[in-house]
């Protein structure tokens, strides 16, 4: 697929970012993950999928001075109590231990929409989007809008095991066909997604992959989609400790237009990038290096 087939227009940072003290109206346990529901006034409207939130966790003499970002499940800018904002929510720390356990009535405090969203066909074509554990939650929403612009939508959804997936049942009801692999087997087929890909890629003849889930899976979800003639788009799962640009913890290895290697700020320049211009080559053992021909790069110094 020719890349001009990408909508620019979605490609581009929303047209502008808010601050709100939401309230929570829903705190459901899904699995291993919470799925928190926080009415957002003026943040659904500016939102696409791809796009991520930043919610602020500990009170204003709290240690936990940096926000937690995750990835918009869905927006209602017309719900029941005002306008909704959905994130899932996996427990690993203190902060997130807080957020899964807010109650409703509480009130957060959220910023986005944050980063660049999935870029979108301008013509109708078969697209495989592929989530990793709660990775999944933004794929559903993106599945809508494909669909709504004539796509063939084919979602893959893995995890370590059946606990550890999220979304089965609404990828059922979004897309038109469904594939879901688990690494013991619990649920689906025995593997990783990226035993099935290739066979779903090959049958619908897709032009664009996308994909959210460890660095790991995103790279082998590259790898396939060239092999098959596709485009990948993928959104990274980077450490984001400010979630708007400032404090560069999240920064890696990107090329651009011209093969230059720069590293960029995967917060604000992504989260969703194409597979082709990351350097997969720069992540080891779970961390990120510099590679050596990227601007900016210590050099050796011969003497």
């Amino acid at each position: 697929m020719s890349t001009g087939s990408i909508g620019a227009e979605a490609a581009r940072p929303g047209a502008g970012v808010v601050q709100v003290e939401a309230e929570v109206i829903a705190n459901q346990r899904v699995g291993a993950y919470h799925h928190l529901t926080v009415v957002a006034p003026g943040l659904p409207e500016l939102a696409r999928p791809g796009h991520f939130v930043a919610l602020a966790v500990g009170g204003t003499h709290s240690s936990m001075l940096l926000r937690r970002s995750f990835s918009i499940h869905r927006v209602s800018p017309r719900g029941t109590y005002g306008p909704t904002v959905e994130v899932v929510v996996a427990a690993h720390g203190p902060g997130t231990e807080e957020l899964v356990g807010l109650p409703v009535g509480a009130h957060v405090n959220v910023v986005g929409p944050l980063g660049r969203p999935f870029p979108v066909p301008s013509t109708p074509v078969a697209c495989v989007l592929v989530g990793g554990g709660y990775g999944s939650a933004p794929l559903f929403w993106l599945a809508e809008v494909l669909r709504e612009r004539g796509c063939h939508v084919e979602v893959v959804l893995g995890a370590a095991s059946t606990d550890r997936l999220f979304g089965v049942v609404q990828a059922r009801r979004v897309a038109d066909g469904v594939s879901v692999t688990t690494d013991d087997g619990s649920a689906g087929t025995k593997g990783w997604v990226s035993d099935v890909l290739p066979e779903i890629i090959t049958r619908t003849g897709a032009s664009v992959v996308y994909g959210c889930g460890p660095m790991g899976m995103l790279r082998s979800l590259h790898e396939i989609a060239q092999e098959h003639g596709a485009v990948a788009q993928v959104a990274v799962e980077e450490a984001m400790a400010c979630g708007i640009g400032i404090c560069m913890t999240c920064v890696m290895p990107v090329r651009d237009d011209d093969g230059v290697t720069s590293m960029v700020r995967s917060c604000v320049e992504g989260p969703v990038f194409r597979g082709d211009r990351v350097r997969w080559d720069a992540f080891v053992d779970g961390r990120c290096l510099v590679p050596s021909d990227a601007v900016g790069a210590p050099q050796e110094v011969v003497r």
